[in-house]
């Protein structure tokens, strides 16, 4: 039977599992970040928890599946996760914080039915995972990097000319471009969306251009 000591201490350890999680997403300036994950975790726990409170009292009078309520869980997530995925110009964004949502509510229900060990294990591993596996990723296996450059600069299909000149340089394939006028309508800002093969000149890149006549400011966009 659960008493309360054990309901507080699931709920507790799912927040601070889900936490860790959600804190790697928040640091990376995600949408779901640190308190979508703990909240979707406690709830999870919650179902969970709700679920052995129902077979408890009820499965003496009737058959009841305890698991039923967290494959309902299972289930749900997918939409929430849909919410986080969003196709950005050339390529999809959203898929590993989905997937973080989705391994989060495992964890909560994990801790809910009281699987403590596997829901610690299962949080290091998505901590790992989200924290170190990506730069093996970069390093080893990604070949292609897409980043979008922030560039503020005077009008002008010369000075358009001059930026590509440069991009290509350092081997830079132009996905997508948008234009806009500045605050003060005194310049121009484009975004360039590039394809790049390699992430070891960005910033060369970046002082080659703002070296050029007529740049105001050059960045890269914040992913």
């Amino acid at each position: 039977m659960l008493n309360e000591w054990i309901i507080v201490f699931r709920l507790v350890l799912s927040a601070i599992l889900s936490g860790i999680v959600g804190f790697e997403r928040e640091f990376h300036g995600r949408a779901a970040g640190f308190r979508t994950h703990i909240l979707l975790c406690v709830g999870s726990t919650l179902i969970m928890l709700t679920s052995i409170h129902i077979f408890d009292v009820y499965s003496s009078r009737v058959p009841i599946d305890p698991a039923r309520l967290a494959a309902g869980v299972v289930t749900g997530i997918g939409f929430m996760g849909a919410g986080t995925i969003m196709r950005y110009k050339a390529s999809v964004r959203g898929l590993t914080t989905a997937t973080s949502l989705w391994v989060v509510s495992g964890v909560g229900l994990a801790v809910g039915s009281g699987l403590y060990f596997g829901a610690i294990v299962t949080t290091l591993i998505a901590v790992i995972a989200l924290m170190f596996f990506s730069k093996l990723e970069h390093v080893m296996i990604r070949k292609n990097w897409y980043k979008t450059i922030v560039i503020e600069t005077k009008d002008g299909l010369e000075q358009l000319k001059k930026i590509r000149e440069a991009l290509s340089e350092y081997g830079s394939e132009i996905n997508d471009l948008e234009a806009d006028r500045s605050k003060d309508g005194t310049h121009m800002i484009l975004k360039f969306g590039l394809k790049l093969t390699t992430n070891l000149h960005n910033a060369q890149l970046i002082e080659t251009i703002a070296r050029l006549e007529g740049v105001k400011s050059v960045k890269w966009e914040a992913e």
